[in-house]
């Protein structure tokens, strides 16, 4: 069976799923309200040069970002010229750019101060792109429309992208653990400095029989779905595996197991070894948010709040567009003016909106 795209669109955000049969492949999430900037092209300013960065800041329309001298980061101090997102933002971090631009792109820079001079590619642009021979199936009108002229034939519009098996697996993706081969769990645990996975065997060593061997053997089976999940999730930067019940010694039997899974992601993340501890070392480039980053925070929730508050109102066209969230919730998505516009079209009116400190941080409900 050929891959497929799905785009299951809700207000404010776009779900895209790559599948192939039952297996998820790649995932990506768009929000137009809030969008993460990678591929944007520019018109910036250089405002620094840090010699000890090898690189330079430079003004955006509403941000710094940096271009490493190595992007074409030689512009003196003032110039203007045109850039492209290469790497979201990140940790209070303004988006890595670079220069180096197509004869397309540069014609478009002109002179004027800093400006956004052009949206980067839509993420179902993006997996279409991964996989060429893919079908797209979006379910919004106005997504088809404004895909149309990038993927053609390959489009169609459906009454409905994600079934219910997609959707949870999808939703699985928010949570830390998740089911490995063999009664196998991982743990999923974010720092700011590296993501650290530990993986606990359970009843993958319940069989009889040599204890080193069947816990090489459930390691072992283990890996492409710790590698399928990194993938996913979109981990990024220094990775560390902890798997279990075997020596550092024995361990690095496994580092084969390891570059081989990893192989076919197109980040190219690379297997660095074994430490002395026998964590399994793995660095993957960053350039979009990791997954559990998109998913945090108090626009995320109240996306999720509209996302369900849209499927009632599908369900039933009489019942009020009204939700009660915490106020940093109401707040974010009084921000994201294209997610409740999204809302009010799919009604047919606005949103009653109603702060509510008495909700957790994150909370909100539907009101009746």
């Amino acid at each position: 069976m050929e891959p497929r795209i799905l785009a299951a669109c809700s207000p404010g955000e776009v779900r895209v799923a790559a599948v192939d049969g039952e297996t998820l492949l790649d995932v990506a999430i768009h929000r137009p309200g809030a969008p993460d900037g990678v591929g944007d092209l520019h018109r910036g300013r250089v405002v620094a040069k840090m010699p000890a960065l090898a690189g330079s800041f430079v003004r955006l329309a509403d941000e710094d970002g940096f271009m490493p001298d190595n992007e074409g980061g030689d512009a003196s101090e003032g110039t203007v010229l045109g850039v492209r997102v290469t790497r979201a933002a990140q940790g209070g971090k303004g988006p890595r750019l670079s220069a180096r631009l197509t004869a397309a792109e540069a014609a478009q820079v002109g002179a004027g101060p800093p400006a956004l001079l052009r949206r980067g590619p839509h993420a179902a642009e993006r997996l279409a792109a991964l996989y060429p021979d893919a079908d797209v199936l979006v379910d919004d009108s106005p997504l088809f429309v404004a895909l149309r002229p990038a993927l053609g034939a390959r489009l169609s519009l459906v009454a409905r992208a994600f079934d219910d098996a997609l959707d949870a697996e999808f939703a699985a993706l928010a949570e830390q653990e998740c089911d490995l081969p063999g009664g196998a769990r991982m743990s999923i645990h974010p720092t700011p400095a590296l993501t650290a996975i530990d993986v606990d065997l359970g009843a993958g060593t319940s069989a009889r029989g040599s204890k080193t061997r069947m816990h090489e053997g459930a390691n072992r089976a283990a890996i492409p779905e710790i590698a399928r999940q990194i993938r996913l999730r979109n981990l990024a930067g220094p990775i560390l595996v902890d798997l279990a019940g075997l020596s550092a010694k024995r361990r690095a039997a496994l580092g084969p197991a390891f570059a081989e899974a990893l192989a076919t992601d197109p980040r190219h993340p690379r297997f660095l070894g074994f430490s002395a501890l026998g964590l399994a070392e793995i660095l993957r480039p960053r350039v979009h948010p990791p997954l559990h980053e998109v998913f945090a925070g108090p626009h995320a929730a109240g996306l999720r709040a509209l996302r369900k508050l849209a499927a009632e109102i599908a369900a039933n066209p009489a019942r009020p567009p009204a939700l009660a969230a915490a106020p940093a919730v109401v707040a974010a998505l009084e921000a994201d003016t294209t997610a409740l516009a999204d809302l009010a079209r799919r009604a047919g009116r606005a949103l009653i909106l109603r702060p509510d400190p008495t909700l957790a941080p994150l909370g909100w409900r539907i009101l009746e």
